[in-house]
């Protein structure tokens, strides 16, 4: 059988068989006439599967291609060009995009988009990459430098929020200087007479606390009590101002510390010699012509890492008399030879009666020094981060690379104190950076200290100490087993576990030591 079909177009089919006797005959209207080319059944069947197998391979290329490019081809000319030249532009866009981010950081930066549909819509109006590459630079600067006025002005209300006295404690001085004026037994006498010869008996464990938070003060004692395995070894001195002697005297006299015996004693009831107390004065009006000197500086600070900590130091506790009379312990307590002090920010967790058997070999403090971050200092606790070593004398002196020791828990050797000039040291050296314009050291009360106590400080097992749990990122990065194993922890920093900003993950550490029940605490809504 054959079959003919005319080139110009369907004007007649005719099929026939082999033999020419049977035939069938169709006509169709075409374009012309005339007789055309014949094609065999056995040409056109291999075409049509041919183009069945190749058509859908040059789709799926096509796809490929068109998804590859959708970057960098915005038109079906470049699509064509990348699929009939089979060159991938991926590389020479990568390339032209390098120079122009690289042409654009050396380049002035110029008003970038306001947000990110902003620059798309920009962009999608005008492709050009050098272009895009300025208005990244630009947005990104502008949105770096929205960030580090926001954590300048976080620091900023952070620190205001730490320094503040918050409604509750204020509140429980007031109820208690109250029930010191009508309740005699909150006016009794501290400690009770059969107790008085305790206070300077050598073979007792004696502990100084200067402070005017009655409720950080009574966290201390308990904590302290409660850790201890011989408590009724322990004399417990606690220095107050005057305005917070009769809140704290109520309170100790109305709860009573089991086995422990404590004194409150108000500065205004120290007969100090004139030398002594021109000393004081001088040292205070020397450490607030300084403060005022640092907080000058502090208005034209950037923000930087360190930024919260410096103001944290600005605080004006800094300046209180509490802070600064820590060197004057051998003036406060002329009878005593040992002591430990505490600041009252601590917890006492394990007993700490070994400090008292502890030998100083012969120097005046024992202090831990913070290098359980490996085998040296951990971060920001070389001399270097407190004193400023560009300053030739402290230079010739001291060594940058010497680790710093802490306050928190010391023990001191007061006979020991007595024999040298660290109180003359420490007076001399704040006249120094006074006149150097407050610029030897960074603002605080541990700089000048470092330098006062150079060459007696004894140092005590790192396990003894956890500090700077009222920082911000401190308290993630100290081990819970680290934490429960020191003896004594340091809420160090403006988050302090009193205030609303204290860090929930560590203030039930602080808070456990709480007496809820007391009525004030209770009238006071003090939680804990």
């Amino acid at each position: 059988m054959k079959f003919y079909i005319s080139t110009k177009g369907i004007k007649r089919v005719t099929i026939s068989n082999g033999d020419g006797k049977g035939s069938a005959k169709t006509t169709a209207a075409g374009t012309g006439a005339g007789s055309g080319r014949r094609i065999s059944a056995r040409t056109v069947f291999p075409a049509v599967l041919v183009l069945g197998i190749v058509l859908p391979f040059v789709f799926v290329r096509i796809a490929i291609l068109m998804l590859e490019s959708a970057a960098a081809c915005s038109s079906l000319e470049c699509a064509g060009w990348r699929f009939f030249s089979g060159v991938d532009t991926s590389l020479e866009l990568r390339d032209e995009l390098t120079r122009a981010l690289i042409e654009a950081n050396d380049g002035n930066v110029n008003e970038g988009a306001g947000s990110f549909n902003e620059l798309v819509k920009e962009m999608t109006s005008n492709q050009d990459l050098k272009a895009f590459a300025f208005k990244t630079k630009a947005m990104l600067s502008q949105l770096e430098r929205k960030v580090l006025l926001a954590r300048q002005q976080e620091s900023i209300y952070w620190h205001l929020a730490s320094h503040g006295v918050p409604k509750s404690l204020h509140c429980l001085c007031l109820k208690l200087a109250e029930e010191y004026a009508v309740n005699a037994m909150a006016r009794s006498r501290l400690p009770a007479p059969e107790f008085v010869s305790c206070l300077t008996d050598p073979t007792f464990h004696h502990l100084v606390l200067l402070t005017d938070n009655v409720l950080a003060a009574s966290v201390v004692l308990t904590s302290t009590v409660e850790s201890s395995i011989n408590p009724e070894k322990l004399v417990f001195h606690i220095v107050t101002d005057k305005k917070t002697y009769a809140p704290m005297h109520a309170w100790f006299a109305t709860n009573s510390i089991k086995s422990a015996v404590v004194e409150v004693k108000g500065l205004h009831q120290y007969d100090w010699s004139e030398e002594v107390n021109a000393g004081v004065k001088e040292m205070l009006e020397t450490n607030h012509l300084i403060w005022k000197q640092y907080l000058n500086k502090e208005k034209d600070l950037h923000y930087t890492q360190e930024h919260s900590r410096y103001l944290d130091t600005l605080r004006p506790s800094s300046l209180s008399l509490m802070n600064q009379l820590r060197m004057n312990l051998p003036e406060l307590f002329p009878d005593l030879k040992k002591i430990v002090f505490l600041d009252d920010d601590v917890v006492v967790q394990h007993d700490i009666s070994s400090l008292w058997e502890l030998d100083l070999n012969g120097k005046v403090i024992g202090s831990v020094f913070k290098s359980w971050c490996g085998d040296g200092c951990c971060p920001g606790s070389k001399f270097m981060n407190y004193l400023n070593f560009s300053n030739p004398l402290i230079s010739s002196k001291f060594d940058g690379d010497q680790c710093a020791w802490l306050y928190g828990m010391n023990i001191f050797d007061l006979e020991a104190w007595r024999r040298t000039n660290i109180t003359e040291t420490y007076h001399q050296w704040l006249k120094l950076n006074l006149k150097s314009g407050a610029t030897m050291w960074n603002p605080g009360v541990l700089p000048p200290a470092l330098i006062a106590f150079e060459g007696q400080v004894h140092r005590i097992s790192s396990s003894m100490l956890v500090t700077d749990l009222g920082y911000r990122h401190q308290p993630a990065e100290i081990s819970k087993e680290k934490l429960e194993a020191a003896a004594v922890i340091h809420f160090s920093g403006p988050a302090k576990p009193w205030l609303e900003i204290g860090f929930p993950e560590v203030r039930s550490l602080w808070s456990r030591y709480v007496n809820i029940s007391n009525r004030f605490i209770r009238r006071c809504r003090i939680t804990g």
